[in-house]
């Protein structure tokens, strides 16, 4: 049964104002995924080094991966990665819509991989939505559709994983929910917050499941906090359009469902949240 990780990095830098890819690798490391979607990277950006933070992390990580730019300024790029340690292959990258209605939304988008697990594939989509609840319906509204979840090349079991900057009260939220199971909710009587870093008080970032997917869900709200509040980025800077404060770690097994209903596993945690 794979672990699945999703982790808004923020660039690598953490609440102590620092850029450090290691310290973020280490983290991923301590938690042993044998997938890690990751949210806000750098490549090639001046203000991060221009490092290719997808590749570095993957090479420190010795896992494969895959990266697609949601935003791209010249040669600098900004997006969202998909690392494996099995065999995976691209399957889409691209843009979510945006809005017309706001000027200077950062633009969103979705990675989807097929990754070789236990004989077949387990199709993973990573993402990472904006911050206007009508951007967000549209982005939800996509991502169900024919062009990504929808699309008859994504077979069972699939995960949808990220970012989504939307609590379970949220209108994309439920649209997406309609369509897939919230791991959290499925096995925990109530969800554990995700943002902000220091005080979680929201959840908003998730991972939702194909119906018949079976999976064990592991979530510790303290067995890595003093680690987490080490590496979390900082808060919000006025005029950065990054979303500050926001990173998180939860780690969820996913198998395709047995032929014979079982009484789900809870192993004892050792991941957390924001």
């Amino acid at each position: 049964m794979p672990r699945i990780m999703t982790y808004n990095v923020h660039r690598c830098v953490g609440m102590d104002g620092k850029l450090d890819l290691a310290r973020v690798a280490r983290v991923i490391a301590q938690i042993k995924p044998d997938i890690v979607a990751l949210q806000e990277l750098d490549v090639g950006r001046p203000r991060t080094g221009g490092v290719d933070q997808a590749h570095a992390l993957a090479e420190l990580l010795g896992m494969k991966f895959h990266f697609n730019a949601a935003l791209r300024v010249e040669e600098e790029r900004y997006g969202d990665a998909i690392l494996a340690a099995a065999p995976m292959r691209l399957v889409k990258a691209g843009p979510l819509p945006g809005s017309n209605a706001v000027r200077g939304l950062e633009p969103r988008g979705a990675l989807w991989v097929k990754i070789e697990i236990g004989g077949g594939e387990l199709d993973v989509i990573n993402t990472h939505l904006g911050l206007v609840p009508h951007e967000q319906r549209a982005q939800a509204a996509a991502l169900v559709s024919a062009d990504w979840m929808g699309d008859e090349a994504c077979t069972d079991p699939a995960v949808l994983v990220g970012d989504f900057n939307a609590t379970p009260h949220h209108a994309a939220f439920r649209r997406i929910g309609a369509r897939l199971r919230d791991a959290q909710a499925a096995v925990r009587r109530r969800r554990f917050a995700t943002f902000p870093s220091r005080l979680p008080m929201l959840t908003i970032d998730h991972v939702f499941v194909s119906r018949s997917g079976w999976f064990r869900w592991d979530l510790s709200p303290r067995s890595l906090r003093p680690t987490i509040w080490a590496i979390q980025p900082t808060p919000r800077i006025p005029g950065d359009p990054c979303v500050g404060g926001a990173s998180s770690r939860f780690r969820c097994s996913v198998s395709p469902r047995p032929d014979r209903p079982q009484r789900r596993s809870r192993a004892r945690s050792t991941t957390s949240g924001r």
